[in-house]
């Protein structure tokens, strides 16, 4: 493959062209939210144009009792945390309210062990009332996207944008009565992997969300 011709040099340059089109919307007092990790080096590129506030979004899979690979629900990080289920298996499986509430608490405890980690001491900021932009480097399945969608309505924001350079129609499709509003660059068909449709898809690691988040509080 002749990766010179793929739309997105790297995440940054991701940011700044989905930055652009959010721009000319001119949202009120918008929030952006990454998803951590490769989505914070794009949000924050969407942040510095849109003078926004940022903060990160973090969604921690709950796994089936026995078989914690196989996805019950999630828990969605935030000022008022929120659990996710997936009602038709949760109702296949019937684990226990004692089991979801035991994992949604170990989650709560992971996602703010990891708050600590890119954030310090930070709180998540309110979403209630807010134009909220949810941003990711791309969408694959839009599993761990549906989950935060609905987590974040839940808070009660004003509006909630979604917000990704690259992602298949078809799940663009299945995530549309999640949100108000979907802003999505490029939808190639066939898709196959995020990554794919960047120059550069090194990782995204800790120092670098860090770093960013760091510079977005100055």
């Amino acid at each position: 493959m002749d990766r010179s011709t793929l739309p997105f040099e790297n995440r940054e340059d991701a940011g700044r062209r989905l930055a652009e089109k959010l721009r000319k919307r001119e949202y009120e007092n918008p929030l952006i939210l990454a998803l951590p990790r490769g989505g914070v080096p794009v949000a924050y590129e969407v942040a510095k144009v849109l003078k926004a506030q940022m903060d990160l979004l973090f969604v921690k899979k709950i796994g089936a009792p026995g078989w914690p690979e196989y996805g019950i629900g999630a828990v969605v990080d935030g000022a008022n945390p929120q659990i996710v289920l997936t009602e038709e298996i949760v109702r296949q499986i019937r684990p226990s309210p004692d089991y979801i509430e035991a994992e949604m608490q170990r989650q709560l405890k992971e996602i703010a062990r990891r708050r600590s980690i890119y954030l310090g001491d930070r709180q998540p900021i309110d979403l209630k009332d807010r134009t909220v932009i949810i941003v990711d480097d791309g969408i694959a399945t839009g599993g761990t996207v549906k989950a935060a969608l609905k987590g974040v309505r839940k808070n009660k924001p004003r509006k909630i944008i979604l917000a990704v350079p690259v992602a298949p129609v078809e799940t663009l499709e299945e995530l549309r009565d999640q949100c108000d509003e979907i802003i999505c660059l490029y939808t190639p068909y066939p898709f196959g992997a995020v990554g794919a449709f960047y120059r550069d898809f090194s990782q995204t690691d800790d120092s670098e969300v860090i770093s960013l988040m760091s510079e977005m509080q100055t």
